[in-house]
């Protein structure tokens, strides 16, 4: 009696010869994988098919990195200098990137420096009856500033501010217009003001109505040749002296956009002093600094409220803050590194062409290698599939050295000195990103050149 054979999977399938002796030894060590002891019931058609198709998946990816990684050490020169522009482009991604964000810090932190919690409310219009039928603005006052200040603790400094422009006298004959604030104690640490010599005046030369004085630099500058020469000179204002015992400056230049710098010759003076050149309570603006920056808006709308209910329902109150603007620039800074990043990733698009043209080179050296392997059963998604992980393997090596290059860099800066430059790890997964979709997108053509090779011109080619 004649054995009967049963038939492969192969031939179950249909699959054809090439393809049955392709898959014989992947078939021989799926069933090894999946026999277990236990084993007593046998595996359904179906799936032992889809187990059997997940096994040639895995099998055929595993071989397309093996490949990928032995065609990289028999050609380590060509590949090497390929992946040089990779690292070249990743590293400037990082370092561009890098310097965009460092600019951006640097100069929010420069108009924070302004005063980062600082609130100033400001007198926007409205009107009250005065004596004799007249009509008078409906400024602010220091009891509104004591009412807010008594209804939120989050504020921690305030000041009020009056505005006086006189002919000041330096002695000798020598008149100069400026501008007199009167103000407490407390403007300095709202403002963000920086002492350059001497002090500021104190809660006891505020009480007292001490007639002391404290100078913008460029006026101590130009009256006595330096902020040391000023202290303890005497400027007289309507005839009564005042002497100096400090020079300032703000945190940054505002080029005559802040009550400060609005002129070169500007003095401060306790409030309390100034009045006697005003003769009322109103006060055009009051100044209020919170704990933190994150409490400015918050307690920016709250005072307003505050003011308001104090007065007219016709009169209006302004509060300002730098938020707005630090979350504009903010804005603009991060759109400006976002182009500065965008245009270094121009030398990963000439890396990915030097890729391409690699690879292309290397198809055309290999085409004997590929007709071997479509003759032994290796369908065209498997070649393109090999080609295409040679092209990415390819861009990553050379874009993961890249960025350990452009990360080392910021790093040892932090290190080794005093300047603190922001590293995100953003800037790492960018340049790892970009490495991968060059690969993919340069490497497509020569993969699917290598796909569409026929096996029999391609095993006669010499």
């Amino acid at each position: 009696m004649q054995r009967q054979t049963k038939p492969s999977i192969g031939a179950a399938v249909g699959w054809p010869l090439a393809a049955r002796a392709h898959c014989c030894d992947t078939e021989s060590r799926t069933f090894a994988r999946h026999l277990t002891p236990m084993a007593t019931v046998a595996p359904t058609p179906d799936s032992f098919m889809r187990t059997l198709r997940s096994a040639r998946t895995n099998l055929a990816f595993g071989e397309t990195v093996d490949l990928a990684f032995d065609s990289f050490c028999a050609s380590k020169g060509r590949f090497l200098l390929t992946m040089l522009g990779m690292v070249i482009g990743s590293a400037s991604i990082i370092l561009v990137y890098t310097l965009g964000m460092t600019g951006r810090s640097y100069a929010l932190n420069m108009i924070a420096s302004l005063g980062p919690t600082k609130i100033e409310m400001m007198f926007d219009g409205g009107s009250v009856a005065g004596p004799n039928n007249t009509v008078l603005p409906d400024y602010m006052t220091l009891d509104d500033m004591t009412a807010v200040r008594n209804a939120m603790p989050e504020i921690v400094a305030s000041s009020p501010m009056a505005e006086i422009r006189e002919l000041l006298s330096m002695g000798g004959g020598k008149t100069q217009e400026g501008v007199i604030l009167g103000v407490d104690p407390q403007y300095k640490d709202v403002r963000n003001l920086k002492l350059l010599a001497g002090r500021f005046f104190d809660d006891q030369d505020a009480a007292t109505h001490a007639k002391v004085t404290v100078l913008f630099a460029p006026m101590a500058k130009a009256l006595f040749g330096s902020y040391a020469e000023a202290i303890d000179k005497t400027i007289t204002v309507r005839g009564i002296p005042f002497t100096v015992i400090g020079v300032f400056k703000e945190s940054i230049d505002t080029f005559g956009n802040s009550e400060i710098s609005s002129s070169d010759y500007t003095m401060l003076i306790p409030y309390g002093v100034a009045r006697y050149f005003t003769g009322t309570y109103a006060v055009k603006e009051l100044f209020f600094a919170t704990r933190t920056p994150g409490e400015v808006e918050p307690a920016a709308k709250r005072i307003t409220e505050i003011i308001s209910s104090r007065h007219r329902p016709t009169s209006l109150y302004k509060a300002s803050t730098l938020t707005e603007v630090l979350v504009i620039m903010g804005k603009i800074a991060t759109m400006l590194t976002v182009v500065l990043t965008l245009a270094s990733a121009i030398t990963l698009i000439v890396s990915g062409v030097g890729i391409m043209n690699s690879m292309l080179a290397n198809v055309q050296s290999r085409l004997k290698e590929i007709g071997i392997r479509k003759a032994l059963g290796a369908t065209s998604r498997e070649i393109r599939l090999q080609f295409l992980t040679e092209s990415v393997f390819l861009s990553l090596s050379g874009g993961l050295v890249g960025t350990l290059i452009g990360l080392a860099i910021p790093l040892s800066t932090r290190i080794f000195t005093d300047i603190k430059i922001p590293v995100s790890p953003w800037a790492a997964l960018i340049a790892l990103a970009t490495s991968v979709i060059v690969g993919v997108v340069f490497g497509t053509v020569p993969a699917n050149r290598a796909a569409k090779l026929d096996p029999v011109a391609t095993l006669k080619y010499e």
